[in-house]
């Protein structure tokens, strides 16, 4: 398990999973008193850790950060960028390890389950005071001209996007709606590469899992629906005690091996695909060390 020197935790009070910032990119010799002092200014940090190697001890390079309340975390957001003992780092929403789409800086939303009789105007009247919205975009089959029941956002801010998937489900117009980050073709093919490279590297290669997601019909066009569950593999190939992270951080690590993602479309097949897979809010170089 990796280590963490003078780490800083209270009892918090409000969901851990809403609270949580992740923290890439920090210098080498920032420790846990200095980032919690640096943070402070925007709340009460009840959590404050800066993840270590486990055999020499020296930082990795990220870490995270837990605030008392989600509305603390929002105020931190609001004031990217940071900078940290001279050297600028990058902030995102931690997510949980089981949040497929947790690896992803997006800018785009899928949003599934939506009524027939739903408009653009009723999408953005809804999500409009979640952030600022660029384009919406209502899917429709092309032989029909019928809405197909899922569209999709674009945001100014990738915040946004994270913000929302955390809560995952939605009450809108008398119906509950899903929403996950989306992303195209090209982006899901680079990311997984990324992932793979990462977690087949000298330490080993990744167990091997015993499920996948089922395979859901393909949406017409060059891009793909949202994913089924991943299938958590058996045995992990990264070891290292990095596994398994614990102390409120909902399993950090890179100890556990995928099965495999299943492909599926919604209702009738997607427009774009989600993936990603561990805990944090980085990109794929966050998983088993931060890159520089």
């Amino acid at each position: 398990m990796p280590e963490s020197r003078g780490r800083y935790r209270e009892s918090d009070s409000d969901s851990e999973k809403f609270c949580k910032l992740f923290i890439g990119g920090l210098s080498y010799s920032t420790n846990e008193e200095s980032m919690k002092e640096y943070f402070e200014p925007w709340g009460d940090v009840v959590d404050c850790v800066v993840m270590r190697d486990p055999n020499t001890k020296k930082s990795r390079g990220f870490g995270f950060i837990t605030y008392k309340t989600e509305e603390q975390v929002d105020k931190a957001q609001c004031n990217r960028p940071h900078n940290i003992d001279n050297k600028e780092v990058e902030t995102k929403r931690a997510m949980p390890r089981n949040e497929t789409d947790s690896q992803i800086t997006v800018k785009k939303l899928f949003v599934g389950g939506i009524k027939e009789d739903t408009t653009e105007d009723d999408i953005r009247e809804f999500f409009t005071c979640k952030g600022k919205i660029e384009s919406i975009d209502m899917i429709t089959d092309k032989g029909t001209g019928k809405k197909r029941g899922f569209c999709f956002i674009t945001f100014e801010d990738y915040d946004t996007v994270d913000k929302l998937v955390l809560r995952k489900y939605y009450e809108f117009k008398g119906k509950r709606i899903e929403v996950k980050k989306a992303l195209s073709r090209a982006e899901m093919n680079h990311n997984k590469q990324a992932n793979m490279n990462q977690m087949s590297g000298p330490m080993g290669p990744m167990g091997p899992g015993p499920h996948m997601g089922p395979m859901g019909p393909m949406g017409p066009g060059p891009h793909m629906g949202p994913p089924g569950p991943h299938g958590r593999g058996n045995r992990g190939g990264m070891g290292g005690g990095r596994g398994n992270y614990g102390g409120g951080h909902g399993g950090y690590g890179n100890q556990h091996g995928y099965g495999g993602c299943g492909q599926g479309g919604w209702n009738q097949g997607g427009g774009y695909e989600t993936f990603g897979g561990g805990y944090g809010g980085g990109g794929g170089n966050y998983g088993g060390g931060y890159r520089r």
